[in-house]
């Protein structure tokens, strides 16, 4: 009994009643029935059932019921969510200014080339669970497994291509490789996983020859941009060029077809008087002297017309001036 009021204890009373020790022990099996069989999933994950390790189906998201008492377990696998892993470097804080650990993964990122030069690579390899029995039963650490797989296809990939692939226009193409061959190697060893996306972060040289590399790299860009330059000149003036020679032959052309046109005209004139000269000498010759005369006679000075008789005519041609 309680030594305040002189009332009997909860614990008192249940011993003392045999009803209410039944009822408080069916209350607790059936709250502890009901928190060990009803289980949410996420909208982005689904339920993966095992009975005495046995897997038995897949729940979709929401409220969920399983066999109490650890008969039946579930493991929740994200499944619309989209999954990163970072190689060569790691995110400790993700956003806009984006914070990187400042460690060395040299490990990761120190890759031979196929023309036996060096180089960092730092990548990340998005992917899905696209099965989430495979990706759970049919590999052993499966995060670990992609992350071997990942590294090795990676160095396959650069082994097969040169330095200055990859640090320049190669790039795309090496991160469209990886994926492929990456995919497939998933698929061979049915883990579960879609990769949705390989991305080259960073390709640099090592840290002792950057200096070298960044004069050779300057180099060629000044290379291009004379190259680009001359390219530009020579659209300018060519161009130009062609489009004056063809100007001047269509000239040439143009009076060539001129000059013989008007040859032809004369000729046909020519021939069309002559024609008409046949026809009368005596009246084509005197209207050829009067045309002549009427040309010539207005540009001349004085004028004397005298007859074949006439005499005495130096006084009227003035001679002193």
């Amino acid at each position: 009994m309680s030594p305040q009021d002189g009332k009997p204890s909860f614990k008192e009373q249940v011993k003392g009643n045999p009803k209410m020790l039944k009822s408080f022990v069916i209350v607790v099996v059936v709250l502890l029935v009901l928190f060990t069989s009803i289980f949410t999933v996420g909208a982005e994950e689904v339920g993966v059932i095992l009975r005495f390790g046995r897997y038995t189906r897949t729940v979709n998201p929401g409220l969920n019921f399983k066999i109490p008492f650890g008969i039946e377990k579930v493991y929740k696998v994200p499944v619309q969510r989209q999954l990163k892993e970072e190689f060569g470097f790691r995110t400790l804080s993700p956003g806009v200014h984006s914070v990187y650990d400042t460690r060395s993964y040299e490990e990761e990122n120190i890759m031979l080339t196929g023309d036996l030069n060096v180089a960092v690579v730092e990548w990340t390899v998005q992917y899905r669970i696209e099965d989430p029995y495979k990706y759970l039963f049919r590999i052993q650490n499966t995060q670990s497994a992609l992350r071997d797989m990942a590294e090795a296809t990676m160095r396959e990939v650069i082994g097969n291509r040169t330095v200055a692939e990859i640090l320049t226009i190669g790039r795309a193409d090496v991160a469209i490789t990886v994926k492929e061959e990456l995919q497939k190697m998933a698929n061979d060893y049915e883990s579960g996983l879609r990769i949705d996306q390989v991305v080259l972060q960073n390709v640099t040289p090592p840290d002792p020859v950057k200096p070298s590399f960044n004069e050779v790299n300057e180099a060629q860009q000044d290379r291009e941009k004379l190259i680009n330059q001359a390219r530009s000149e020579y659209n300018r003036v060519i161009p130009r060029a062609r489009g004056e020679a063809e100007q001047t032959i269509q000239e040439a052309e143009g009076y060539a077809i001129n000059r013989v046109n008007n040859a032809k005209g004369e000729a046909a004139l020519f021939n069309a008087v002559f024609k008409e000269f046949q026809k009368g000498p005596e009246v084509t010759r005197q209207r050829i002297y009067l045309e002549t005369m009427n040309t010539i006679l207005p540009q001349m000075g004085k004028k004397f017309i005298i007859d074949e008789t006439s005499s005495g005519i130096l006084p009227l041609l003035n001679l002193d001036k």
